[in-house]
């Protein structure tokens, strides 16, 4: 049996059967929408949309929480998945003007804590210092 035989052989669904999801012009994710051969140049720009982070600033918050989580779970002598509520928001400790202010708002954080937390608050404290608060994502190509 050949495979052109197969296909003729199975029935095809009709035109009437289908269900088509169409949506406006310019909505819908990025880089959906017919496929066409077509040089029209909307079609191509959507496609090509995408977001721009700063990587390097991003790299470097992912380290800071790990390092953030591991020094947590050395303080509350726990794994993250037993540590207690502590939420720690780098932006927000970025937006206070003073060190005074930043560990302050930390010992807030950490006042369950019985184990001492001056050596954690003073390491973040130097390890944020000269990073910038994370702003919104920048689109690229419109």
């Amino acid at each position: 049996m050949s495979a052109a035989s197969t296909e003729t052989s199975a029935p095809l669904p009709t035109a009437g059967s289908r269900v088509f999801f169409q949506s406006a012009p310019g909505v819908g994710c990025v880089g959906s929408g017919p496929i066409t051969t077509g040089d029209d140049p909307v079609q191509k720009k959507q496609g090509k949309v995408t977001v721009k982070y700063d990587r390097k600033e991003l790299r470097k918050r992912l380290v800071l929480e790990e390092w953030i989580i591991e020094q947590l779970s050395e303080l509350y002598d726990c794994e993250e998945e037993e540590m207690p509520e502590v939420e720690i928001d780098i932006d927000d400790l970025l937006e206070v003007n003073s060190d005074d202010e930043r560990a302050s708002k930390l010992q807030e954080s950490l006042i369950d804590c019985y184990k001492p937390t001056e050596d954690f608050v003073r390491e973040l404290l130097g390890r944020i210092r000269g990073m910038r608060k994370l702003s919104a994502p920048t689109k690229k190509g419109l």
